[in-house]
């Protein structure tokens, strides 16, 4: 995207954090506005992993001093499997296969598998939709389903097993959900084509879950069917573990799958594992200034719900005190806005290393930016600059950092009766490079001022704060809400010596060449990058909500695997965040890109088969 087609929006600045101080500094965020939207990274000490064929590493776009901050892999093409992926080009690339890739996703997006808050236990009748989408699949996949091993676990979750002639080796992991998010009813006028009719207009695909997940599910079984009918048979085992309320949370899911797994393979037990990477700045690959970029998630932030809730002496309406407590509760929101968490780029974190891979590969990020970056890694003043110019975006600060939105709120009964309580919850989303106990601990300094102002008793999180025994007009009391929080992910290697990102970033090299006909490691740059913690969740007790906060289902998976990709391998156009209609009206998916999403699974799977990862 060209810096003539970029539009500068302007909006509320958001709050970002001061990684790992248990207390931070308070202070007002400035209001400012960028016209770039940048992708996150990351970068870690060096893993101790090896490939079998050393991958190429070198500068694609390297400064002018020579100076490379983001080196390159060159792309990964199978070679002891070399015959089975060039006669899979082939195959893909014919309108026959195309025709077929259609009806394969078609016909699952024509089953409604959607998920609601509050659906209950697993034997609720209402799971039993799962039931016509797993016979689909078992009539569509027949070779799949005749050489891997099923295991349905909690009902309705899948555990696909392809063993491998060579048991020493660590198995690859496969994810995708079966579940989608709802469609409204009051939308469903808005469809250009029916939510769940799977049309073909010739070009695209529409429906609900065509990109999100059914696309990564039907992608991953139309590789491995096809990489079966050409006589594959796989040296490392290969896993694929489905969940069935992603969208809400992954309890019943994802959570028992997890189980399953370590049970069967251990803590560990898994060189690497892909789940879907729909969310935001890891929505797969898109242009952003001047350079495709495609961003693999190795982090995800934590979350954290806190409420706020404060209660007083009720009453007459005709004879109010100086401050109810709608009142005293609307004082300390307006403390929460006033004081964002500070916000600072730290080196090394996943945003730091994404700023330096733009500021080296893409060719429309201003001179003085390329110029902070360059100096950033050893001069404080350089990287303070890089951090000002950088924040004009708003989007890429509250990556940065942790954030808090004020996202419900309640008090009061009725107009001539003083409320005798009131609440509200703010909603925090953790940075990579801080902590649930980091979080707490602002929160709680953050209003003990106002508290003693109020004469309120206050308690957050179960500890007392103020004196319990002193005298008090009311109470003040800080919990979390929705669960305990999530801690931010552990950040997966992406460093030069990290294989399995290298090999990943190899891949996609590999399939975004072969499915343009093209050659060379220039045409796509790899940059690590990190979800917000926001796909699949609950939140709302609204039956037909489906407000997301959590992270991926990968966020029950930690154990099984130092090395977690959440990536779809799905061009997003114009730098925009998310693929078409994903969690919204008109959801749809090209059929060229749906063979790209199968091309991208079978160079997967053949790359990681003859690497020498554990």
């Amino acid at each position: 995207m060209s810096q003539a087609n970029l539009v500068e929006k302007k909006a509320d600045e958001l709050p970002g954090v001061n990684a790992r101080n248990p207390t931070t500094k308070l202070s007002k965020a400035k209001a400012i506005a960028f016209k770039i939207t940048l992708v996150t990274a990351l970068a870690i000490s060096a893993s101790t992993y090896f490939v079998k064929r050393p991958l190429n590493i070198f500068p694609v776009g390297t400064l002018e001093n020579g100076v490379d901050l983001c080196p390159q892999v060159d792309e990964l093409v199978p070679e002891k499997n070399g015959v089975i992926w060039e006669s899979l080009q082939l195959v893909y690339s014919t309108e026959e296969f195309k025709a077929r890739a259609i009806d394969w996703l078609g016909g699952a997006v024509r089953i409604p598998t959607e998920t609601f808050d509050d659906m209950g236990d697993v034997t609720e009748p209402v799971w039993e939709k799962f039931l016509p989408l797993h016979d689909y699949l078992t009539d569509s996949f027949p070779l799949l389903h005749s050489n891997l091993e099923l295991t349905k676990v909690n009902t309705y979750g899948l555990l696909y097993v392809w063993k491998g002639s060579d048991s020493a080796l660590k198995p690859l992991l496969l994810a995708a959900h079966q579940d989608v998010v709802p469609v409204l009813e009051t939308t469903i006028n808005e469809w250009q084509h029916p939510p769940f009719s799977g049309y073909f207009d010739g070009e695209s695909l529409w429906g609900r879950g065509s990109c999100d997940d059914k696309s990564g599910l039907i992608g991953i079984m139309s590789a491995i069917e096809s990489m079966l009918e050409n006589g594959f048979k796989p040296t490392r085992t290969v896993v694929i573990a489905s969940g069935f309320d992603e969208e809400v949370s992954g309890m019943r899911g994802a959570s028992s799958l997890a189980t399953e797994m370590l049970e069967r393979f251990g803590e560990n037990g898994f060189t690497m594992l892909l789940d879907e990477g729909w969310f935001r700045l890891t929505a797969g690959y898109s242009e952003v200034y001047g350079r495709v970029i495609a961003v693999p998630g190795i982090a995800e932030k934590g979350t954290l719900n806190v409420r706020i809730k404060v209660t007083s002496p009720g009453g007459h309406s005709s004879l109010p005190p100086p401050h109810t407590s709608i009142g005293m509760l609307a004082e300390l929101l307006v403390q929460y806005e006033k004081n964002p968490f500070e916000v600072h780029l730290t080196r090394g974190s996943p945003t730091y290393k994404n700023a330096q891979c733009m500021a080296q590969h893409a060719p429309g990020i201003s001179s003085s930016l390329k110029e902070h970056m360059l100096r950033a890694e050893h001069c404080d003043g350089a990287l303070r600059a890089a951090e000002q110019e950088l924040f004009k975006n708003r989007a890429f600060m509250s990556l940065v950092g942790t954030t808090q939105a004020i996202d419900l709120v309640d008090g009061g009964m009725k107009v001539n009766a003083l409320p005798e309580q009131a609440w509200a919850i703010v909603n925090h989303r953790i940075s990579t490079e801080s902590s649930i106990a980091a979080t707490k601990a602002r929160d709680i300094e953050l209003l003990e001022s106002l508290a003693n102002d109020f004469n309120l008793s206050y308690t957050a999180f179960g500890d007392h704060i103020s004196n319990e025994d002193a005298p008090s007009y009311g109470t003040l009391i800080l919990s979390t809400a929705f669960g305990d929080g999530l801690e931010p992910a552990p950040v997966t290697p992406s460093g030069e010596d990290a294989a399995p990102f290298q090999l990943l970033s190899g891949t996609i090299k590999a399939t975004y060449n072969s499915h343009r006909n093209i050659s060379g490691s220039d045409a796509i740059i790899v940059s690590p990058g990190i979800m917000s913690g926001n796909t699949g969740g609950v939140l709302s007790t609204h039956p037909t909500s489906f407000v997301n906060d959590w992270n991926t289902d990968t966020r029950f998976y930690w154990k099984l695997t130092d090395h977690i990709f959440r990536y779809g391998h799905l061009g997003v156009a114009n730098g925009g965040s998310l693929p078409s209609g994903v969690h919204t009206v008109n959801e749809a998916i090209s059929v060229n890109s749906f063979v790209e999403v199968i091309r991208f699974y079978t160079a997967l799977v053949l790359n990681v088969d003859e690497s020498s990862l554990p």
